[in-house]
């Protein structure tokens, strides 16, 4: 069991450490990620080089926010799962810093959202609050998929209504992007929610199970690269079929080698993320 040290953080930790800390436990692997596609999709869309660079600002704290809230708010039961690796719980930074993180990217956030238009603003701040409501509350109910699907659908939608005349976005990169989202919901809690089950935690792949999610995983990401492929108006054109052809067969390849190798089910799923996200990069002119 962790000291209280390691969840208020020591005072011998330097400034270094801390800082070292913070950036760790703001999930950087899905901040950035999200962030670098956001951005990707910006530039594919038509926005301008300086509207670019505000999306992906505004994404990136709504991001970090999102990554520091869970983690601060996750220490108790993270330090009572043995979660080591995670900064809070050795001790590398305090958890009131981490939280102090998490509502200055916020606050930052707001503006830098509502700087790419009204609407723009209120749909992206929509989907931070959605994944804030995750992380204090949702995340261990049979709603936890729902700020998933609300924060994916989103993002796109945040940056086609950053277009000029801030057009709508189209039904079908809404619609993707909910499919994401609860494809991403799914394979984030797939490795630890043996642990999550031992802690008490019951949200949605919970009440599945081990066998259960790893099963539905492939078939959200499935249904977006169809959504992608075939959606927007006109034929979708042969790497649209091709993308949707690979994206099928790997799904169907990871759930029948997941039986027996459960990392082949989660492999597959990445892969099919990938997919999607090329889809989506793609089709990027079309997403207003």
């Amino acid at each position: 069991m962790s000291s209280p040290e390691q969840v208020t953080g020591g005072p011998a930790a330097s400034w270094a450490g801390r800082m070292s800390g913070l950036a760790g436990s703001c999930h950087p692997g899905p901040v950035v990620a999200v962030t670098t596609l956001m951005a990707a999709l910006a530039v594919t869309a038509g926005q301008s080089a300086g509207r670019c660079v505000l999306t992906a600002a505004a994404v990136l704290t709504g991001q970090l926010s999102v990554g520091w809230c869970n983690d601060a708010f996750d220490a108790r039961r993270d330090i009572a799962a043995g979660r080591r690796g995670k900064p809070v719980v050795d001790g590398t930074v305090g958890v009131a810093e981490v939280w102090g993180a998490a509502f200055a990217a916020l606050a930052l956030c707001v503006p830098l959202s509502l700087a790419c238009g009204l609407w723009a603003g209120v749909v992206h701040l929509t989907g931070v609050a959605a994944a804030w409501a995750y992380d204090l509350r949702l995340k261990a109910t049979a709603w936890s998929w729902a700020p998933y699907a609300v924060g994916f659908a989103a993002l796109p939608a945040f940056v086609a209504l950053g277009l000029p005349g801030q057009p709508w976005p189209a039904w079908w990169v809404v619609t993707a992007g909910a499919l994401l989202g609860i494809g991403a919901h799914l394979g984030d809690v797939l490795p630890d929610i043996r642990g999550d089950l031992a802690t008490g935690v019951r949200g949605w792949p919970h009440r599945l199970g081990p066998d259960g999610a790893r099963l539905l995983l492939p078939v959200p990401l499935v249904a977006a690269s169809a959504v992608l492929a075939l959606g927007p108006a006109g034929p979708p054109g042969r790497w649209g079929v091709a993308a949707l052809a690979v994206a099928a067969v790997v799904a169907v390849a990871g759930t029948v080698l997941g039986r027996r190798w459960e990392r082949a089910a989660f492999a597959a799923a990445v892969t099919v993320a990938v997919v999607d996200v090329a889809l989506l990069l793609m089709r990027g002119t079309g997403i207003a």
